[in-house]
């Protein structure tokens, strides 16, 4: 409970401490040691730290009643992907099955005002890859994202959807009864305390939280200033694939996928055609993950029975890098040769015990 209040605390503190903050519990500092830290920079207010505290002891107390789980940094069901990325948030705030999050997904985003060419895609794309065993992750906006969300509800799939709000302010308000349909067999999820309206700001802050959780990000039609564009960024500099739909040259509804193909973006199609990219093969119906294949791989061979390690560790006993090793992680996992335990680090099954 303790460590929780702290994690909480570093999330509230301003947005620039953030991956400061990140480094030195990367480092193995205890999160009340980092938030003091962050609290010690040079104009900060004398008693910062205790007042973060006080808010956040607060927040967690409000949060019981809005049925928010919180899962901390240091929680094991806090997902490895997002140990990977710069600045990962501190608590997730959840509300459906949080174990969702460190399944193999890919992250579908494109226009609010979208085309019914765009959204009839995406919604293909989307059942089908659910439909594959692989997870759909999107923003629950209007669009692209709620076709992807709805495509993947209809074929039985995991979807998750990243708020840009607190996890008790569904935004749009529309979208209200899809949120609560993902959270039967997905999540909605959040790095912002309940209770936080939306906020222009808060959504490409956000952006990095849905590229981070998925091995490959899909943009499905993107003006040239669409934030679907930070979010494929996001994704290019965390290591992941990138992904694009061709669409109407005549309308320039799609330039932005149009500049990602130039620039070497993976043309999609089909399905197909990601799980071809992601070097997955399909199982169809499958959307429990198992049915997601890789070569075999010495990851195994790297790990100490007892013994945990994190990616980075992982990575340089193995050669392959992080954003390469979690799906394989991920794929041990389900099948109980490895487990995840606390701060994103893995640790091999002795199956002779």
């Amino acid at each position: 409970m303790l460590d929780l209040l702290y994690f909480v605390a570093l999330s509230l503190t301003p947005c620039s401490c953030w991956r400061a903050s990140a480094d030195r519990l990367r480092r193995g500092l205890p999160p009340r040691t980092a938030l003091e830290l962050a609290c010690a920079k040079p104009g900060t207010a004398p008693g910062a730290s205790s007042r973060f505290r006080a808010l956040a002891a607060r927040v967690v107390e409000a949060a019981q009643s809005v049925r928010a789980t919180p899962v901390t940094w240091s929680d094991p069901a806090y997902p490895a992907a997002l140990t990977t990325i710069p600045d990962p948030p501190f608590v997730l705030w959840i509300r459906g099955s949080a174990g969702v999050l460190s399944t193999p997904g890919v992250a579908i985003v494109g226009a609010r005002a979208a085309s019914p060419y765009a959204l009839n895609v995406a919604e293909r794309l989307a059942g089908d890859l659910a439909a594959a065993g692989l997870t759909i992750v999107s923003g629950l906006a209007r669009g692209v994202d709620a076709a992807a969300h709805r495509g993947a509800l209809k074929a039985g799939g995991r979807t998750v959807g990243v708020l840009g709000s607190g996890i008790d302010v569904i935004y749009p308000r529309e979208h209200e009864p899809l949120a609560r349909d993902m959270e039967v067999i997905g999540c909605v999820a959040t790095e912002l305390v309940p209770g936080t309206p939306p906020q222009r700001r808060f959504f490409p802050l956000r952006n990095r939280i849905i590229s981070g959780l998925t091995r490959a990000v899909i943009v499905v039609e993107a003006g040239e200033k669409s934030g679907s564009l930070i979010t494929a960024r996001c994704a290019l500099d965390q290591g992941r694939d990138v992904l694009a739909v061709p669409g109407n040259v005549l309308s320039g509804r799609n330039r932005g996928a149009h500049a990602l193909l130039r620039d070497g973006a993976t043309i999609v199609e089909t399905a197909d055609d990601v799980l071809t990219e992601l070097g997955l093969s399909r199982l169809d119906g499958d959307t429990s993950g198992s049915g997601l294949n890789r070569a075999p791989d010495p990851i195994l061979a790297c790990l100490i029975p007892g013994e945990s390690s994190d990616l980075d560790e992982i990575a340089a006993r193995s050669g392959l890098s992080p954003s390469r090793l979690l799906p394989r992680l991920f794929e041990l996992e389900l099948q109980g040769a490895v487990a995840r335990v606390g701060g994103g680090r893995f640790v091999r099954v002795d199956r002779s015990c």
